[in-house]
């Protein structure tokens, strides 16, 4: 297989919402390559990027799947990315490793909610970026509809190369950089280079010159060109155009069936002679905040952007080359764990077919089998010339689930295969509570929650069950108490005999010392939980032991594990030992535990208790015609609005709100609003759960029943 350098690899991504024909255009650029014999079909499950199974029963894409074609002396790897923003980590990911992104739309639909969804991620990255209006030979293709809605999405600096025209019945497209037309038969395929015709010349012309307009502004030396010529050749236009992409400041915009093969081969031929390669873009930051520089002379550094767990084979792992030449055999370092990994094989991808290679040139993207210490996100390097780069940040979790095994005996199991999912996309996060003794996933939505399903029933074997988290509360006090409890067992031999006072108190930040104590000691415990217990020795006159304090201590702990209001953790609390006997004989360290437990327990009781709720900081980005319904659904779920923020034809309504309330919320807010809602939450504090749902919590018994 020949080998390119980095001007001439072209790392490019396609992205676009569900059903906007990302993966036909792979297939069909493919075939325009000559690589395929015949094109498949999403239909018929047999195109080259949604060769899992999955995808087969489901008829979307589900992964982001790698391929790569050759075009008149250049490669073009590309990456065909789901359409769905519940696997927005695949397609992050591919936005991280692209050189250029193609933003694939219906020209029946345009922009629509996951077009808008993902080129957020596009424009934090600002990666150069090109849009294909797809299907415009379809009955009910919109195209002048669909360029204005880019430019709603991107603003003016969205710019024609290409318009559809239909002439006695045949599907032309008209090219502004070019100024040609291409009439194509109803086979598709290479088309009829034509002149423009005459009633269109004047539109053609006005395009032309607004798309040379665009590509003399990025480029001072253009622009004086442009002011002493009055226009730009091709080649000019070309180095404008490049130039804002580069700077985001520019985006091309094309037309095309690609179920029917027309414009492909162009789209291809822009690819290869305009839109930037890996040579031309910024370097690489390291977790340090130092540039590695794109140098093929320089030590391999490669970074690692998917892993693909496969039956029968083992790890699959992705990489970009982002420095130097790998070779296989290579042995390199990772970076996070200081591990040396051996690649013993390479490989070029194209879907599920593995093509062996001996290197991989700077800019080019290939995979290996079988590493051992290597995840995503990680980097790999030459010994001596270790550098890591700054890895992919994927959005938070949206929607959680408890998940257990039908069988128990598969626990195990299910942990090692919830691993490997998580290693697969990083979106997708496991972690046990231990308060709720549930093993919780949290993923992106009830989608990929359905994929987890069926890959754990399908390829792990593991049948499973979900059921809704259990919520982790906090109990605290509000007022202070006293208690005294004296613990007396006499059983034969040695007896027990402990008697413990104490006053307790609600803790918080920064208030004054205990007031009419004499105070002998002080510890501050930092609850793992969160929250404190400020425990005060304040005995005098040697009424309980000094050895014993730790003993009271230990008691109290014991209880704040296990709360009496509902079995939640107890936190913000202060205790003042300041009174107690003890026996010469019979006291002991048990003793004076149970004592203080249960001195606590009482004085927690009479403390007026208070059940604590985790509270979430939520911000919620929905259209301004659709405020109302979400900020009255927001209120119903008992959450505090605390701002509303503008931006373009968005609100963004920022609050507080209960994590109980939040259950299956990303369901909910996709449903109110079709889908062009998104929202993301963090943690935000304890906070008092009203009396009438306390009580009601309290009557059920505890945290086992507790839930969402």
């Amino acid at each position: 297989m020949k080998i390119y350098d980095d001007k001439h690899i072209k790392n490019i991504v396609f992205v676009g919402a569900h059903n906007s024909g990302k993966t036909t255009l792979a297939e069909t650029m493919l075939f325009e390559a000559g690589l395929l014999n015949r094109r498949g079909a999403v239909e018929s499950g047999n195109t080259v990027s949604d060769y899992h199974e999955i995808e087969h029963q489901k008829g979307y894409s589900v992964f982001a799947t790698p391929l790569h074609t050759e075009w008149r002396n250049y490669k073009i790897n590309i990456i065909d990315t789901p359409g769905l923003d519940d696997f927005i980590g695949e397609i992050i990911s591919s936005i991280r490793v692209a050189d250029t992104l193609v933003t694939v739309l219906s020209a029946q639909q345009g922009v629509e909610v996951g077009t808008e969804i993902i080129w957020s991620y596009i424009d934090k990255y600002r990666k150069p970026s090109l849009f294909v209006i797809n299907q415009i030979d379809h009955p009910s293709a919109k195209f002048e509809e669909s360029f204005k809605s880019i430019k709603s999405l991107v603003g003016n600096n969205a710019i024609k190369v290409q318009y559809p025209l239909v002439i006695n019945g045949s599907q032309c497209i008209v090219d502004v950089l070019k100024m040609k037309m291409y009439k194509f038969s109803a086979e598709g395929g290479k088309p009829e280079k034509l002149e423009i015709p005459k009633d269109q010349k004047e539109t053609a012309a006005y395009l032309h010159n607004e798309l040379v307009e665009k590509a003399a502004e990025n480029d001072e030396e253009l622009m004086e060109l442009f002011f002493d010529k009055g226009t730009l050749n091709e080649d000019e236009m070309r180095k404008g155009i490049k130039t804002g992409m580069l700077n985001h400041e520019l985006f091309p915009v094309f037309c095309m069936s690609a179920l029917n093969d027309m414009g492909s081969g162009r789209l291809m031929g822009f690819i290869d002679n305009v839109v930037p390669s890996a040579a031309d873009l910024e370097p690489e930051q390291s977790t340090e905040g130092k540039d590695i520089f794109p140098k093929k002379e320089k030590p391999v550094a490669l970074f690692v952007f998917k892993t693909v767990h496969q039956p029968n084979l083992g790890q699959l792992t992705f990489f970009k080359v982002k420095r130097g030449e790998v070779k296989a055999n290579d042995k390199l370092v990772n970076s996070r764990n200081g591990e040396t990994e051996t690649l013993n094989q390479l490989f070029i991808m194209d879907g599920k077919e593995r093509k062996p290679v001996n290197k991989l040139s700077l800019g080019d993207i290939g995979a290996t089998l079988k590493l051992k210490f290597t995840e995503t996100n990680d980097t790999l390097s030459e010994p001596g010339h270790e550098v890591e780069i700054k890895p992919i940040q994927y959005p938070q979790p949206r929607y959680r689930k408890a998940i257990s095994a039908v069988n128990t005996k598969d626990e195990e199991k299910l942990s090692e295969a919830l691993k490997k999912i998580h290693s697969q996309d990083p979106t997708v996060v496991v972690s046990y509570s231990k308060e709720g003794k549930q093993l919780i996933v949290a993923c992106q939505g009830e989608l990929q929650l359905a994929i987890i399903e069926w890959m754990l029933n399908n390829i792990y074997g593991i049948e499973v069950n979900f059921e809704k988290p259990k919520i982790a509360f906090r109990e605290t006090i509000q007022r202070s108490s006293t208690a005294n409890y004296r613990h007396k067992k006499q059983s034969g031999g040695a007896g027990q005999f402990a008697q413990v006072h104490m006053k307790i108190e609600p803790w918080q930040e920064g208030m004054p010392e205990p007031e009419g104590f004499s105070i002998r000691g002080k510890e501050e415990v930092d609850l793992p939980w969160g929250g404190k217990l400020i425990f005060y020795n304040c005995i005098v006159g040697g009424a309980i032991d000094q050895r014993y304090l730790p003993s009271i201590m230990k008691g109290i702990l014991e209880v704040m594990e296990d709360g009496p209001l509902t079995g939640s953790y107890i936190r913000d609390v202060r205790v003042m030992v300041y009174d107690g006997k003890m026996h010469p004989v019979d006291s002991n360290d048990i003793s004076f535990k149970i004592a203080g437990a249960h001195a606590f327990r009482e004085a927690f009781l009479n403390a007026n208790p208070k059940l604590l709720e985790p509270t979430l900081e939520l911000t919620v980005k929905v259209p301004e015609d659709m405020v109302g319904n979400i900020m009255t659904d927001l209120q119903s779920r008992r959450s505090i609005i605390k701002g509303v923020d503008s931006t373009e034809n968005y609100q963004i309504l920022k609050c507080i709100a209960p994590e109980a309330e939040l259950f299956g919320y990303s369901t909910d807010l996709r449903s109110l609003t079709q889908g062009r809602a998104t929202f993301k939450s963090s943690f935000s504090s304890y906070q008092p759960v009203p009396t009438n749902i306390q009580n009601e919590l309290v009557k059920k018994g505890g945290l086992a029943k507790t839930e969402v």
